[in-house]
């Protein structure tokens, strides 16, 4: 505790002693004593030095644990570089992987010229220039417009136009015949890699878990993640499902872009080209289309419909300015109203908990608020500066959270008329939901995250089990949980708010769309293989 090596102080003489004196005290060595004052300046100076090497100590800690901080950080940051890299490493795999099947397809209605000039390149080479510098540079090739009104899972992705929304069909020859083009596009749009346990309720995730890498992380206010350690209760208590069973396929006949389910859970409504068929699902047994509403142009997908609680009203938008307005309470339903906007395509509806109002999701970016009862534009919200992909309402029908293609979240006062927040983040958002009991907004990305915010704090949980954009995502009633779906062909079910994942389902093809009925027994999708998938909830 002691300082050491150092010599002790030589005793001076008192003030005003004879040199005699100091002359004896030079003298032989005698025994050391100290005056009371002397003894407390000794103390007092052994004191300051033990407080600077206190001091010194405690800079040093300060700077280690600093140092820690920024190593822990560095290594959350490396951990997710590695992660994204694994991610976009399976993507290009798989983008190659169905090139190669569109390739296939279209080589034996090549002249024997082309074909042989193809075969002498592949010989070759096996990876050409441009696919290593740019493997979704072959896009450009295809004239503009080829893909009409893209849907938000295009985005340079290859993949998402043909996958999606059936646009593999605009990149086969046009010589093709029918059954030929339907292959390609049919091989384009299915996933070719089948990874082992995908097909049970939890492989993946347990997988996950034996080799201890978590895939929800909780983000504070300062960027920090951490792995979020789930509570025992996290899959029990009533309202949790422990698993979804598949009890009826609709075979639709187009790539299935929107689907609803109605409030008695009788009938679904699945949307997809020029068209919305309604399905009987009370009775097993295979299903056939018990009606089909021709709705905006033939060619031209439907991309969202939502149905009014008494079920007597169908409200269909997509691919074109015309929102339709079905009667179905009539023996055969019938189009009762358009509304008409300047914007080329609805993304996405919404209808207020009064059933009054109804809100559009454009092209332009713009929010557009209709009157039902009056059948009138009553206002725009204008502030995305992309199509506006998404929308959800608050319970009480106060605010309005709307996600685009210009990478931001909003929220909107519906009875002031203005924009009350904004989120901004690094990738589009193609889905979004609000939680019915809670302040937790659930947000889908085209970079394959899921993010559940906080309405009124900063923190937020960010989830990864998807691995492709995600492109639905609905709220149970209940609040207690929720799922999102994907291009990776998965439906996924949540735990509000932290994400434990509490099933997955995959299917044959990108899920391009879901529900959840009113009493949370039912999930409906859609998917990119023109049929939507009906499944019962266990509890």
């Amino acid at each position: 505790m002691f300082p050491q090596n150092r010599p002790p102080a030589p005793l001076q003489p008192p003030p005003g002693s004879s040199s005699a004196a100091a002359a004896a005290a030079s003298g032989p060595p005698q025994a050391l004593k100290l005056t009371y004052p002397e003894t407390l300046d000794r103390i007092k100076e052994e004191f300051q030095f033990l407080q600077t090497q206190y001091h010194s100590l405690k800079m040093e800690c300060e700077k280690l644990a600093t140092e820690k901080t920024e190593i822990q950080r560095h290594y959350v940051m490396y951990y997710e570089m590695s992660y994204g890299l694994n991610i976009e490493m399976h993507k290009q795999t798989e983008i190659a992987k169905r090139l190669n099947v569109i390739c296939a397809q279209l080589i034996p209605f090549l002249s024997q010229e082309v074909r042989h000039i193809h075969t002498v390149m592949h010989i070759n080479t096996s990876v050409t220039p441009l696919g290593l510098r740019n493997p979704l540079a072959v896009q450009g090739a295809y004239p503009p417009g080829a893909f009409s009104l893209p849907p938000p899972g295009v985005n340079g992705e290859l993949a998402g136009a043909a996958a999606a929304y059936g646009a593999g069909l605009h990149l086969v020859s046009p010589q093709m015949n029918g059954s030929a083009a339907a292959a390609a596009a049919a091989g384009y749009g299915r996933s070719t890699v089948v990874r082992e346990g995908w097909g049970s309720d939890r492989g993946k995730v347990n997988r996950k878990r034996a080799r201890g890498n978590a895939y929800s992380f909780h983000v504070s206010a300062d960027g920090q993640m951490q792995p979020v350690p789930f509570p025992p209760d996290a899959l029990l208590g009533p309202g949790i499902p422990r698993h979804a069973r598949q009890i009826h396929t609709l075979n639709h006949g187009e790539v299935v872009c929107a689907v609803t389910i109605s409030t008695s859970t009788r009938h679904v409504y699945t949307g997809g080209k020029g068209c919305v068929k309604v399905w009987d699902i009370s009775q097993p047994g295979s299903k056939s289309a018990m009606a089909q509403l021709d709705c905006l142009n033939r060619d031209n997908y439907i991309r969202s419909c939502k149905l009014l609680p008494d079920g007597r009203t169908l409200i269909v938008g997509g691919e074109a300015s015309t929102l339709s307005i079905w009667d179905l309470a009539t023996p055969t339903p019938r189009i009762k109203a358009e509304l008409t906007s300047s914007a080329p395509a609805c993304y996405a509806l919404a209808i207020s908990p009064d059933n009054k109002v109804c809100f559009s999701c454009c092209s332009d970016g713009n929010i557009v608020v209709w009157d039902l009862h009056n059948q009138t534009l009553v206002r725009q919200f204008q502030g995305h500066t992309d199509g506006a992909s998404c929308i959800d309402i608050s319970n009480d029908g106060t605010k309005l959270w709307t996600g685009g293609l210009d990478n931001t979240v909003r929220c909107w006062d519906l009875r002031e008329g203005r924009q009350l927040q904004q989120h901004d983040f690094t990738s589009q958002i193609f889905s979004l939901g609000y939680c019915p009991t809670g302040e937790w907004l659930a947000v889908g990305m085209e970079s394959s995250n899921v993010e559940v915010l906080h309405v009124s704090k900063p923190d937020k949980y960010q989830l990864h089990l998807h691995e492709s954009c995600v492109l639905s995502l609905k709220f149970a009633y209940c609040g207690k949980w929720f799922v999102s779906t994907g291009k990776d062909n998965l439906l996924n079910a949540w735990r509000t708010p932290y994400g434990s994942s509490i099933f997955q389902s995959k299917e044959s093809s990108s899920v391009l769309s879901c529900d959840i009925s009113p009493d949370d027994q039912f999930i409906v999708t859609g998917s990119g293989d023109k049929k939507a998938t009906v499944y019962e909830v266990i509890y």
